[in-house]
């Protein structure tokens, strides 16, 4: 029988009383937890205001350059992605949004693609602009020496700020693919005064309540210089566009030993941070499970956030970008969120008076297990009953598993063309 809240001896049991010994033995945790002075309401609400959006891209089919490995069930259309977005938020209770990538996600009526995501509880998120697979955009998009392609890109660009305005997302999360893979191929400073100029009539035809993400990496597709390469190419950028233009953190866009959370950190002093797309990595931009590889980052990551929350006066759009290749798509995502729910969790314990004392009094070790204790700590519990508390599944996989459906899906989505890239 799955463990409820992860505490041992606390089983999920039909017609269970979590009013009686099993709720007891939460209390006993929490009780742990606040004799190390740990402020265990305050977590558990912050756990229960935790946002993360999935993407619709996450639920079709992907794979790598060499294969696409098609899997049963797989939506056919943005309104079937929804629908399996749907089942992650009902089971986790943290995922109401959903990032939607123009044109793989485009329909005739917005309204009626919004309205239903609204019947399923959901909401649209970013809208994600693809520049990187036409034929046009070989030489690059808004870099391009040719100032018909330029215009060509724009035009996309300004479509998905009408399609942000449609469906009522204040979002449009920009990744370029643009660059050069030989020595004097081009110009540096000239491709980005093409991108700096194709850039600001995007953000000019922005309503004011909506911001432009901005996303770098370092390589790939380009090989020899990337127009975006790092976080201070997208800063360079967002300064220059406007107050509504932040940078956005890709966990698998760094070189290898990166260290993302000092980027995490300086964004935040700059006022400039305006999102992430979680995901792992082992080699390249693997966008793996989040957590998967790396879970210790991930933590660290968090430690900077929950630092600078409150602090923060524009929101930070926390999204997940991955691309489940073998692994069951929803599964997938699911433990994608809950991954994310525990390393928020961990940086909530965190203590953050002795890590102040151990820090202005130079002691390195000290400050280090501050931050060992919180991470090696079991927050499987705190996440459960936040979970429990928002209506949705103290144990999301195996709630999934029984549910039927994956199965169902199966079974309904024989007919047509599985969605996917392109």
């Amino acid at each position: 029988m799955p463990n409820v809240y992860g505490v041992p001896g606390i089983v999920e049991r039909e017609g269970m009383d979590l009013e009686s010994d099993d709720m007891r033995a939460y209390e006993t945790f929490v009780s742990d937890l606040e004799a190390r002075g740990v402020d265990v309401s305050g977590v558990e609400r912050r756990l229960r205001g935790q946002k993360i959006e999935t993407p619709s891209w996450g639920y079709g089919n992907s794979g790598t350059r060499f294969k696409v490995f098609p899997q049963p069930g797989v939506p056919r259309d943005p309104f079937e992605k929804f629908e399996d977005a749907a089942e992650v938020h009902r089971l986790t209770g943290v995922s109401p949004t959903v990032a939607i990538h123009i044109p793989w996600d485009r329909v005739e009526d917005y309204a009626e693609l919004k309205e239903h995501a609204r019947s399923l509880g959901m909401g649209i998120g970013a809208v994600n602009p693809n520049l990187f697979q036409d034929e046009e955009y070989k030489l690059g998009s808004v870099c391009n020496p040719d100032a018909n392609v330029r215009r060509k890109a724009t035009d996309h660009l300004l479509e998905c700020v009408e399609v942000a305005r449609e469906v009522g997302s204040d979002i449009v999360s920009l990744w370029l693919a643009d660059g050069t893979n030989y020595p004097g191929q081009d110009f540096f400073i000239e491709r980005r005064n093409r991108m700096l100029e194709c850039l600001s009539e995007t953000y000019a035809a922005m309503p004011e309540h909506m911001r432009l993400l901005v996303e770098y990496k370092f390589y790939e597709p380009a090989f020899y210089h990337t127009d975006l390469a790092d976080w201070g190419a997208a800063l360079g950028v967002c300064r220059r566009l406007g107050e509504r233009a932040h940078v956005l953190v890709d966990l698998g866009h760094h070189a290898q030993g990166v260290n993302v959370e000092h980027i995490v950190a300086l964004l935040l002093d700059e006022g400039r941070l305006g999102g992430f797309h979680f995901n792992n990595r082992k080699y390249g931009d693997d966008d793996l499970i989040v957590g998967s590889v790396n879970p210790f980052e991930l933590f660290l990551i968090y430690a900077e956030l929950v630092e600078a929350e409150e602090e923060t006066e524009h929101p930070i759009a926390y999204m997940i970008d991955q691309s489940h290749n073998i692994e069951p798509k929803i599964e997938a995502m699911i433990l994608s969120v809950m991954n994310l729910q525990e390393a928020y969790a961990k940086a909530l314990l965190i203590d953050r008076d002795a890590l102040r004392k151990a820090r202005r009094e130079g002691d390195v070790l000290a400050a280090h297990r501050v931050m060992l204790d919180a991470y090696n700590t079991d927050v499987r519990p705190l996440c459960a009953k936040a979970r429990e508390d928002l209506g949705a599944s103290p144990d999301p996989i195996s709630s999934f598993r029984s549910s039927g459906y994956a199965e169902k899906a199966s079974r309904e989505r024989l007919e047509g063309s599985q969605a996917g890239w392109g």
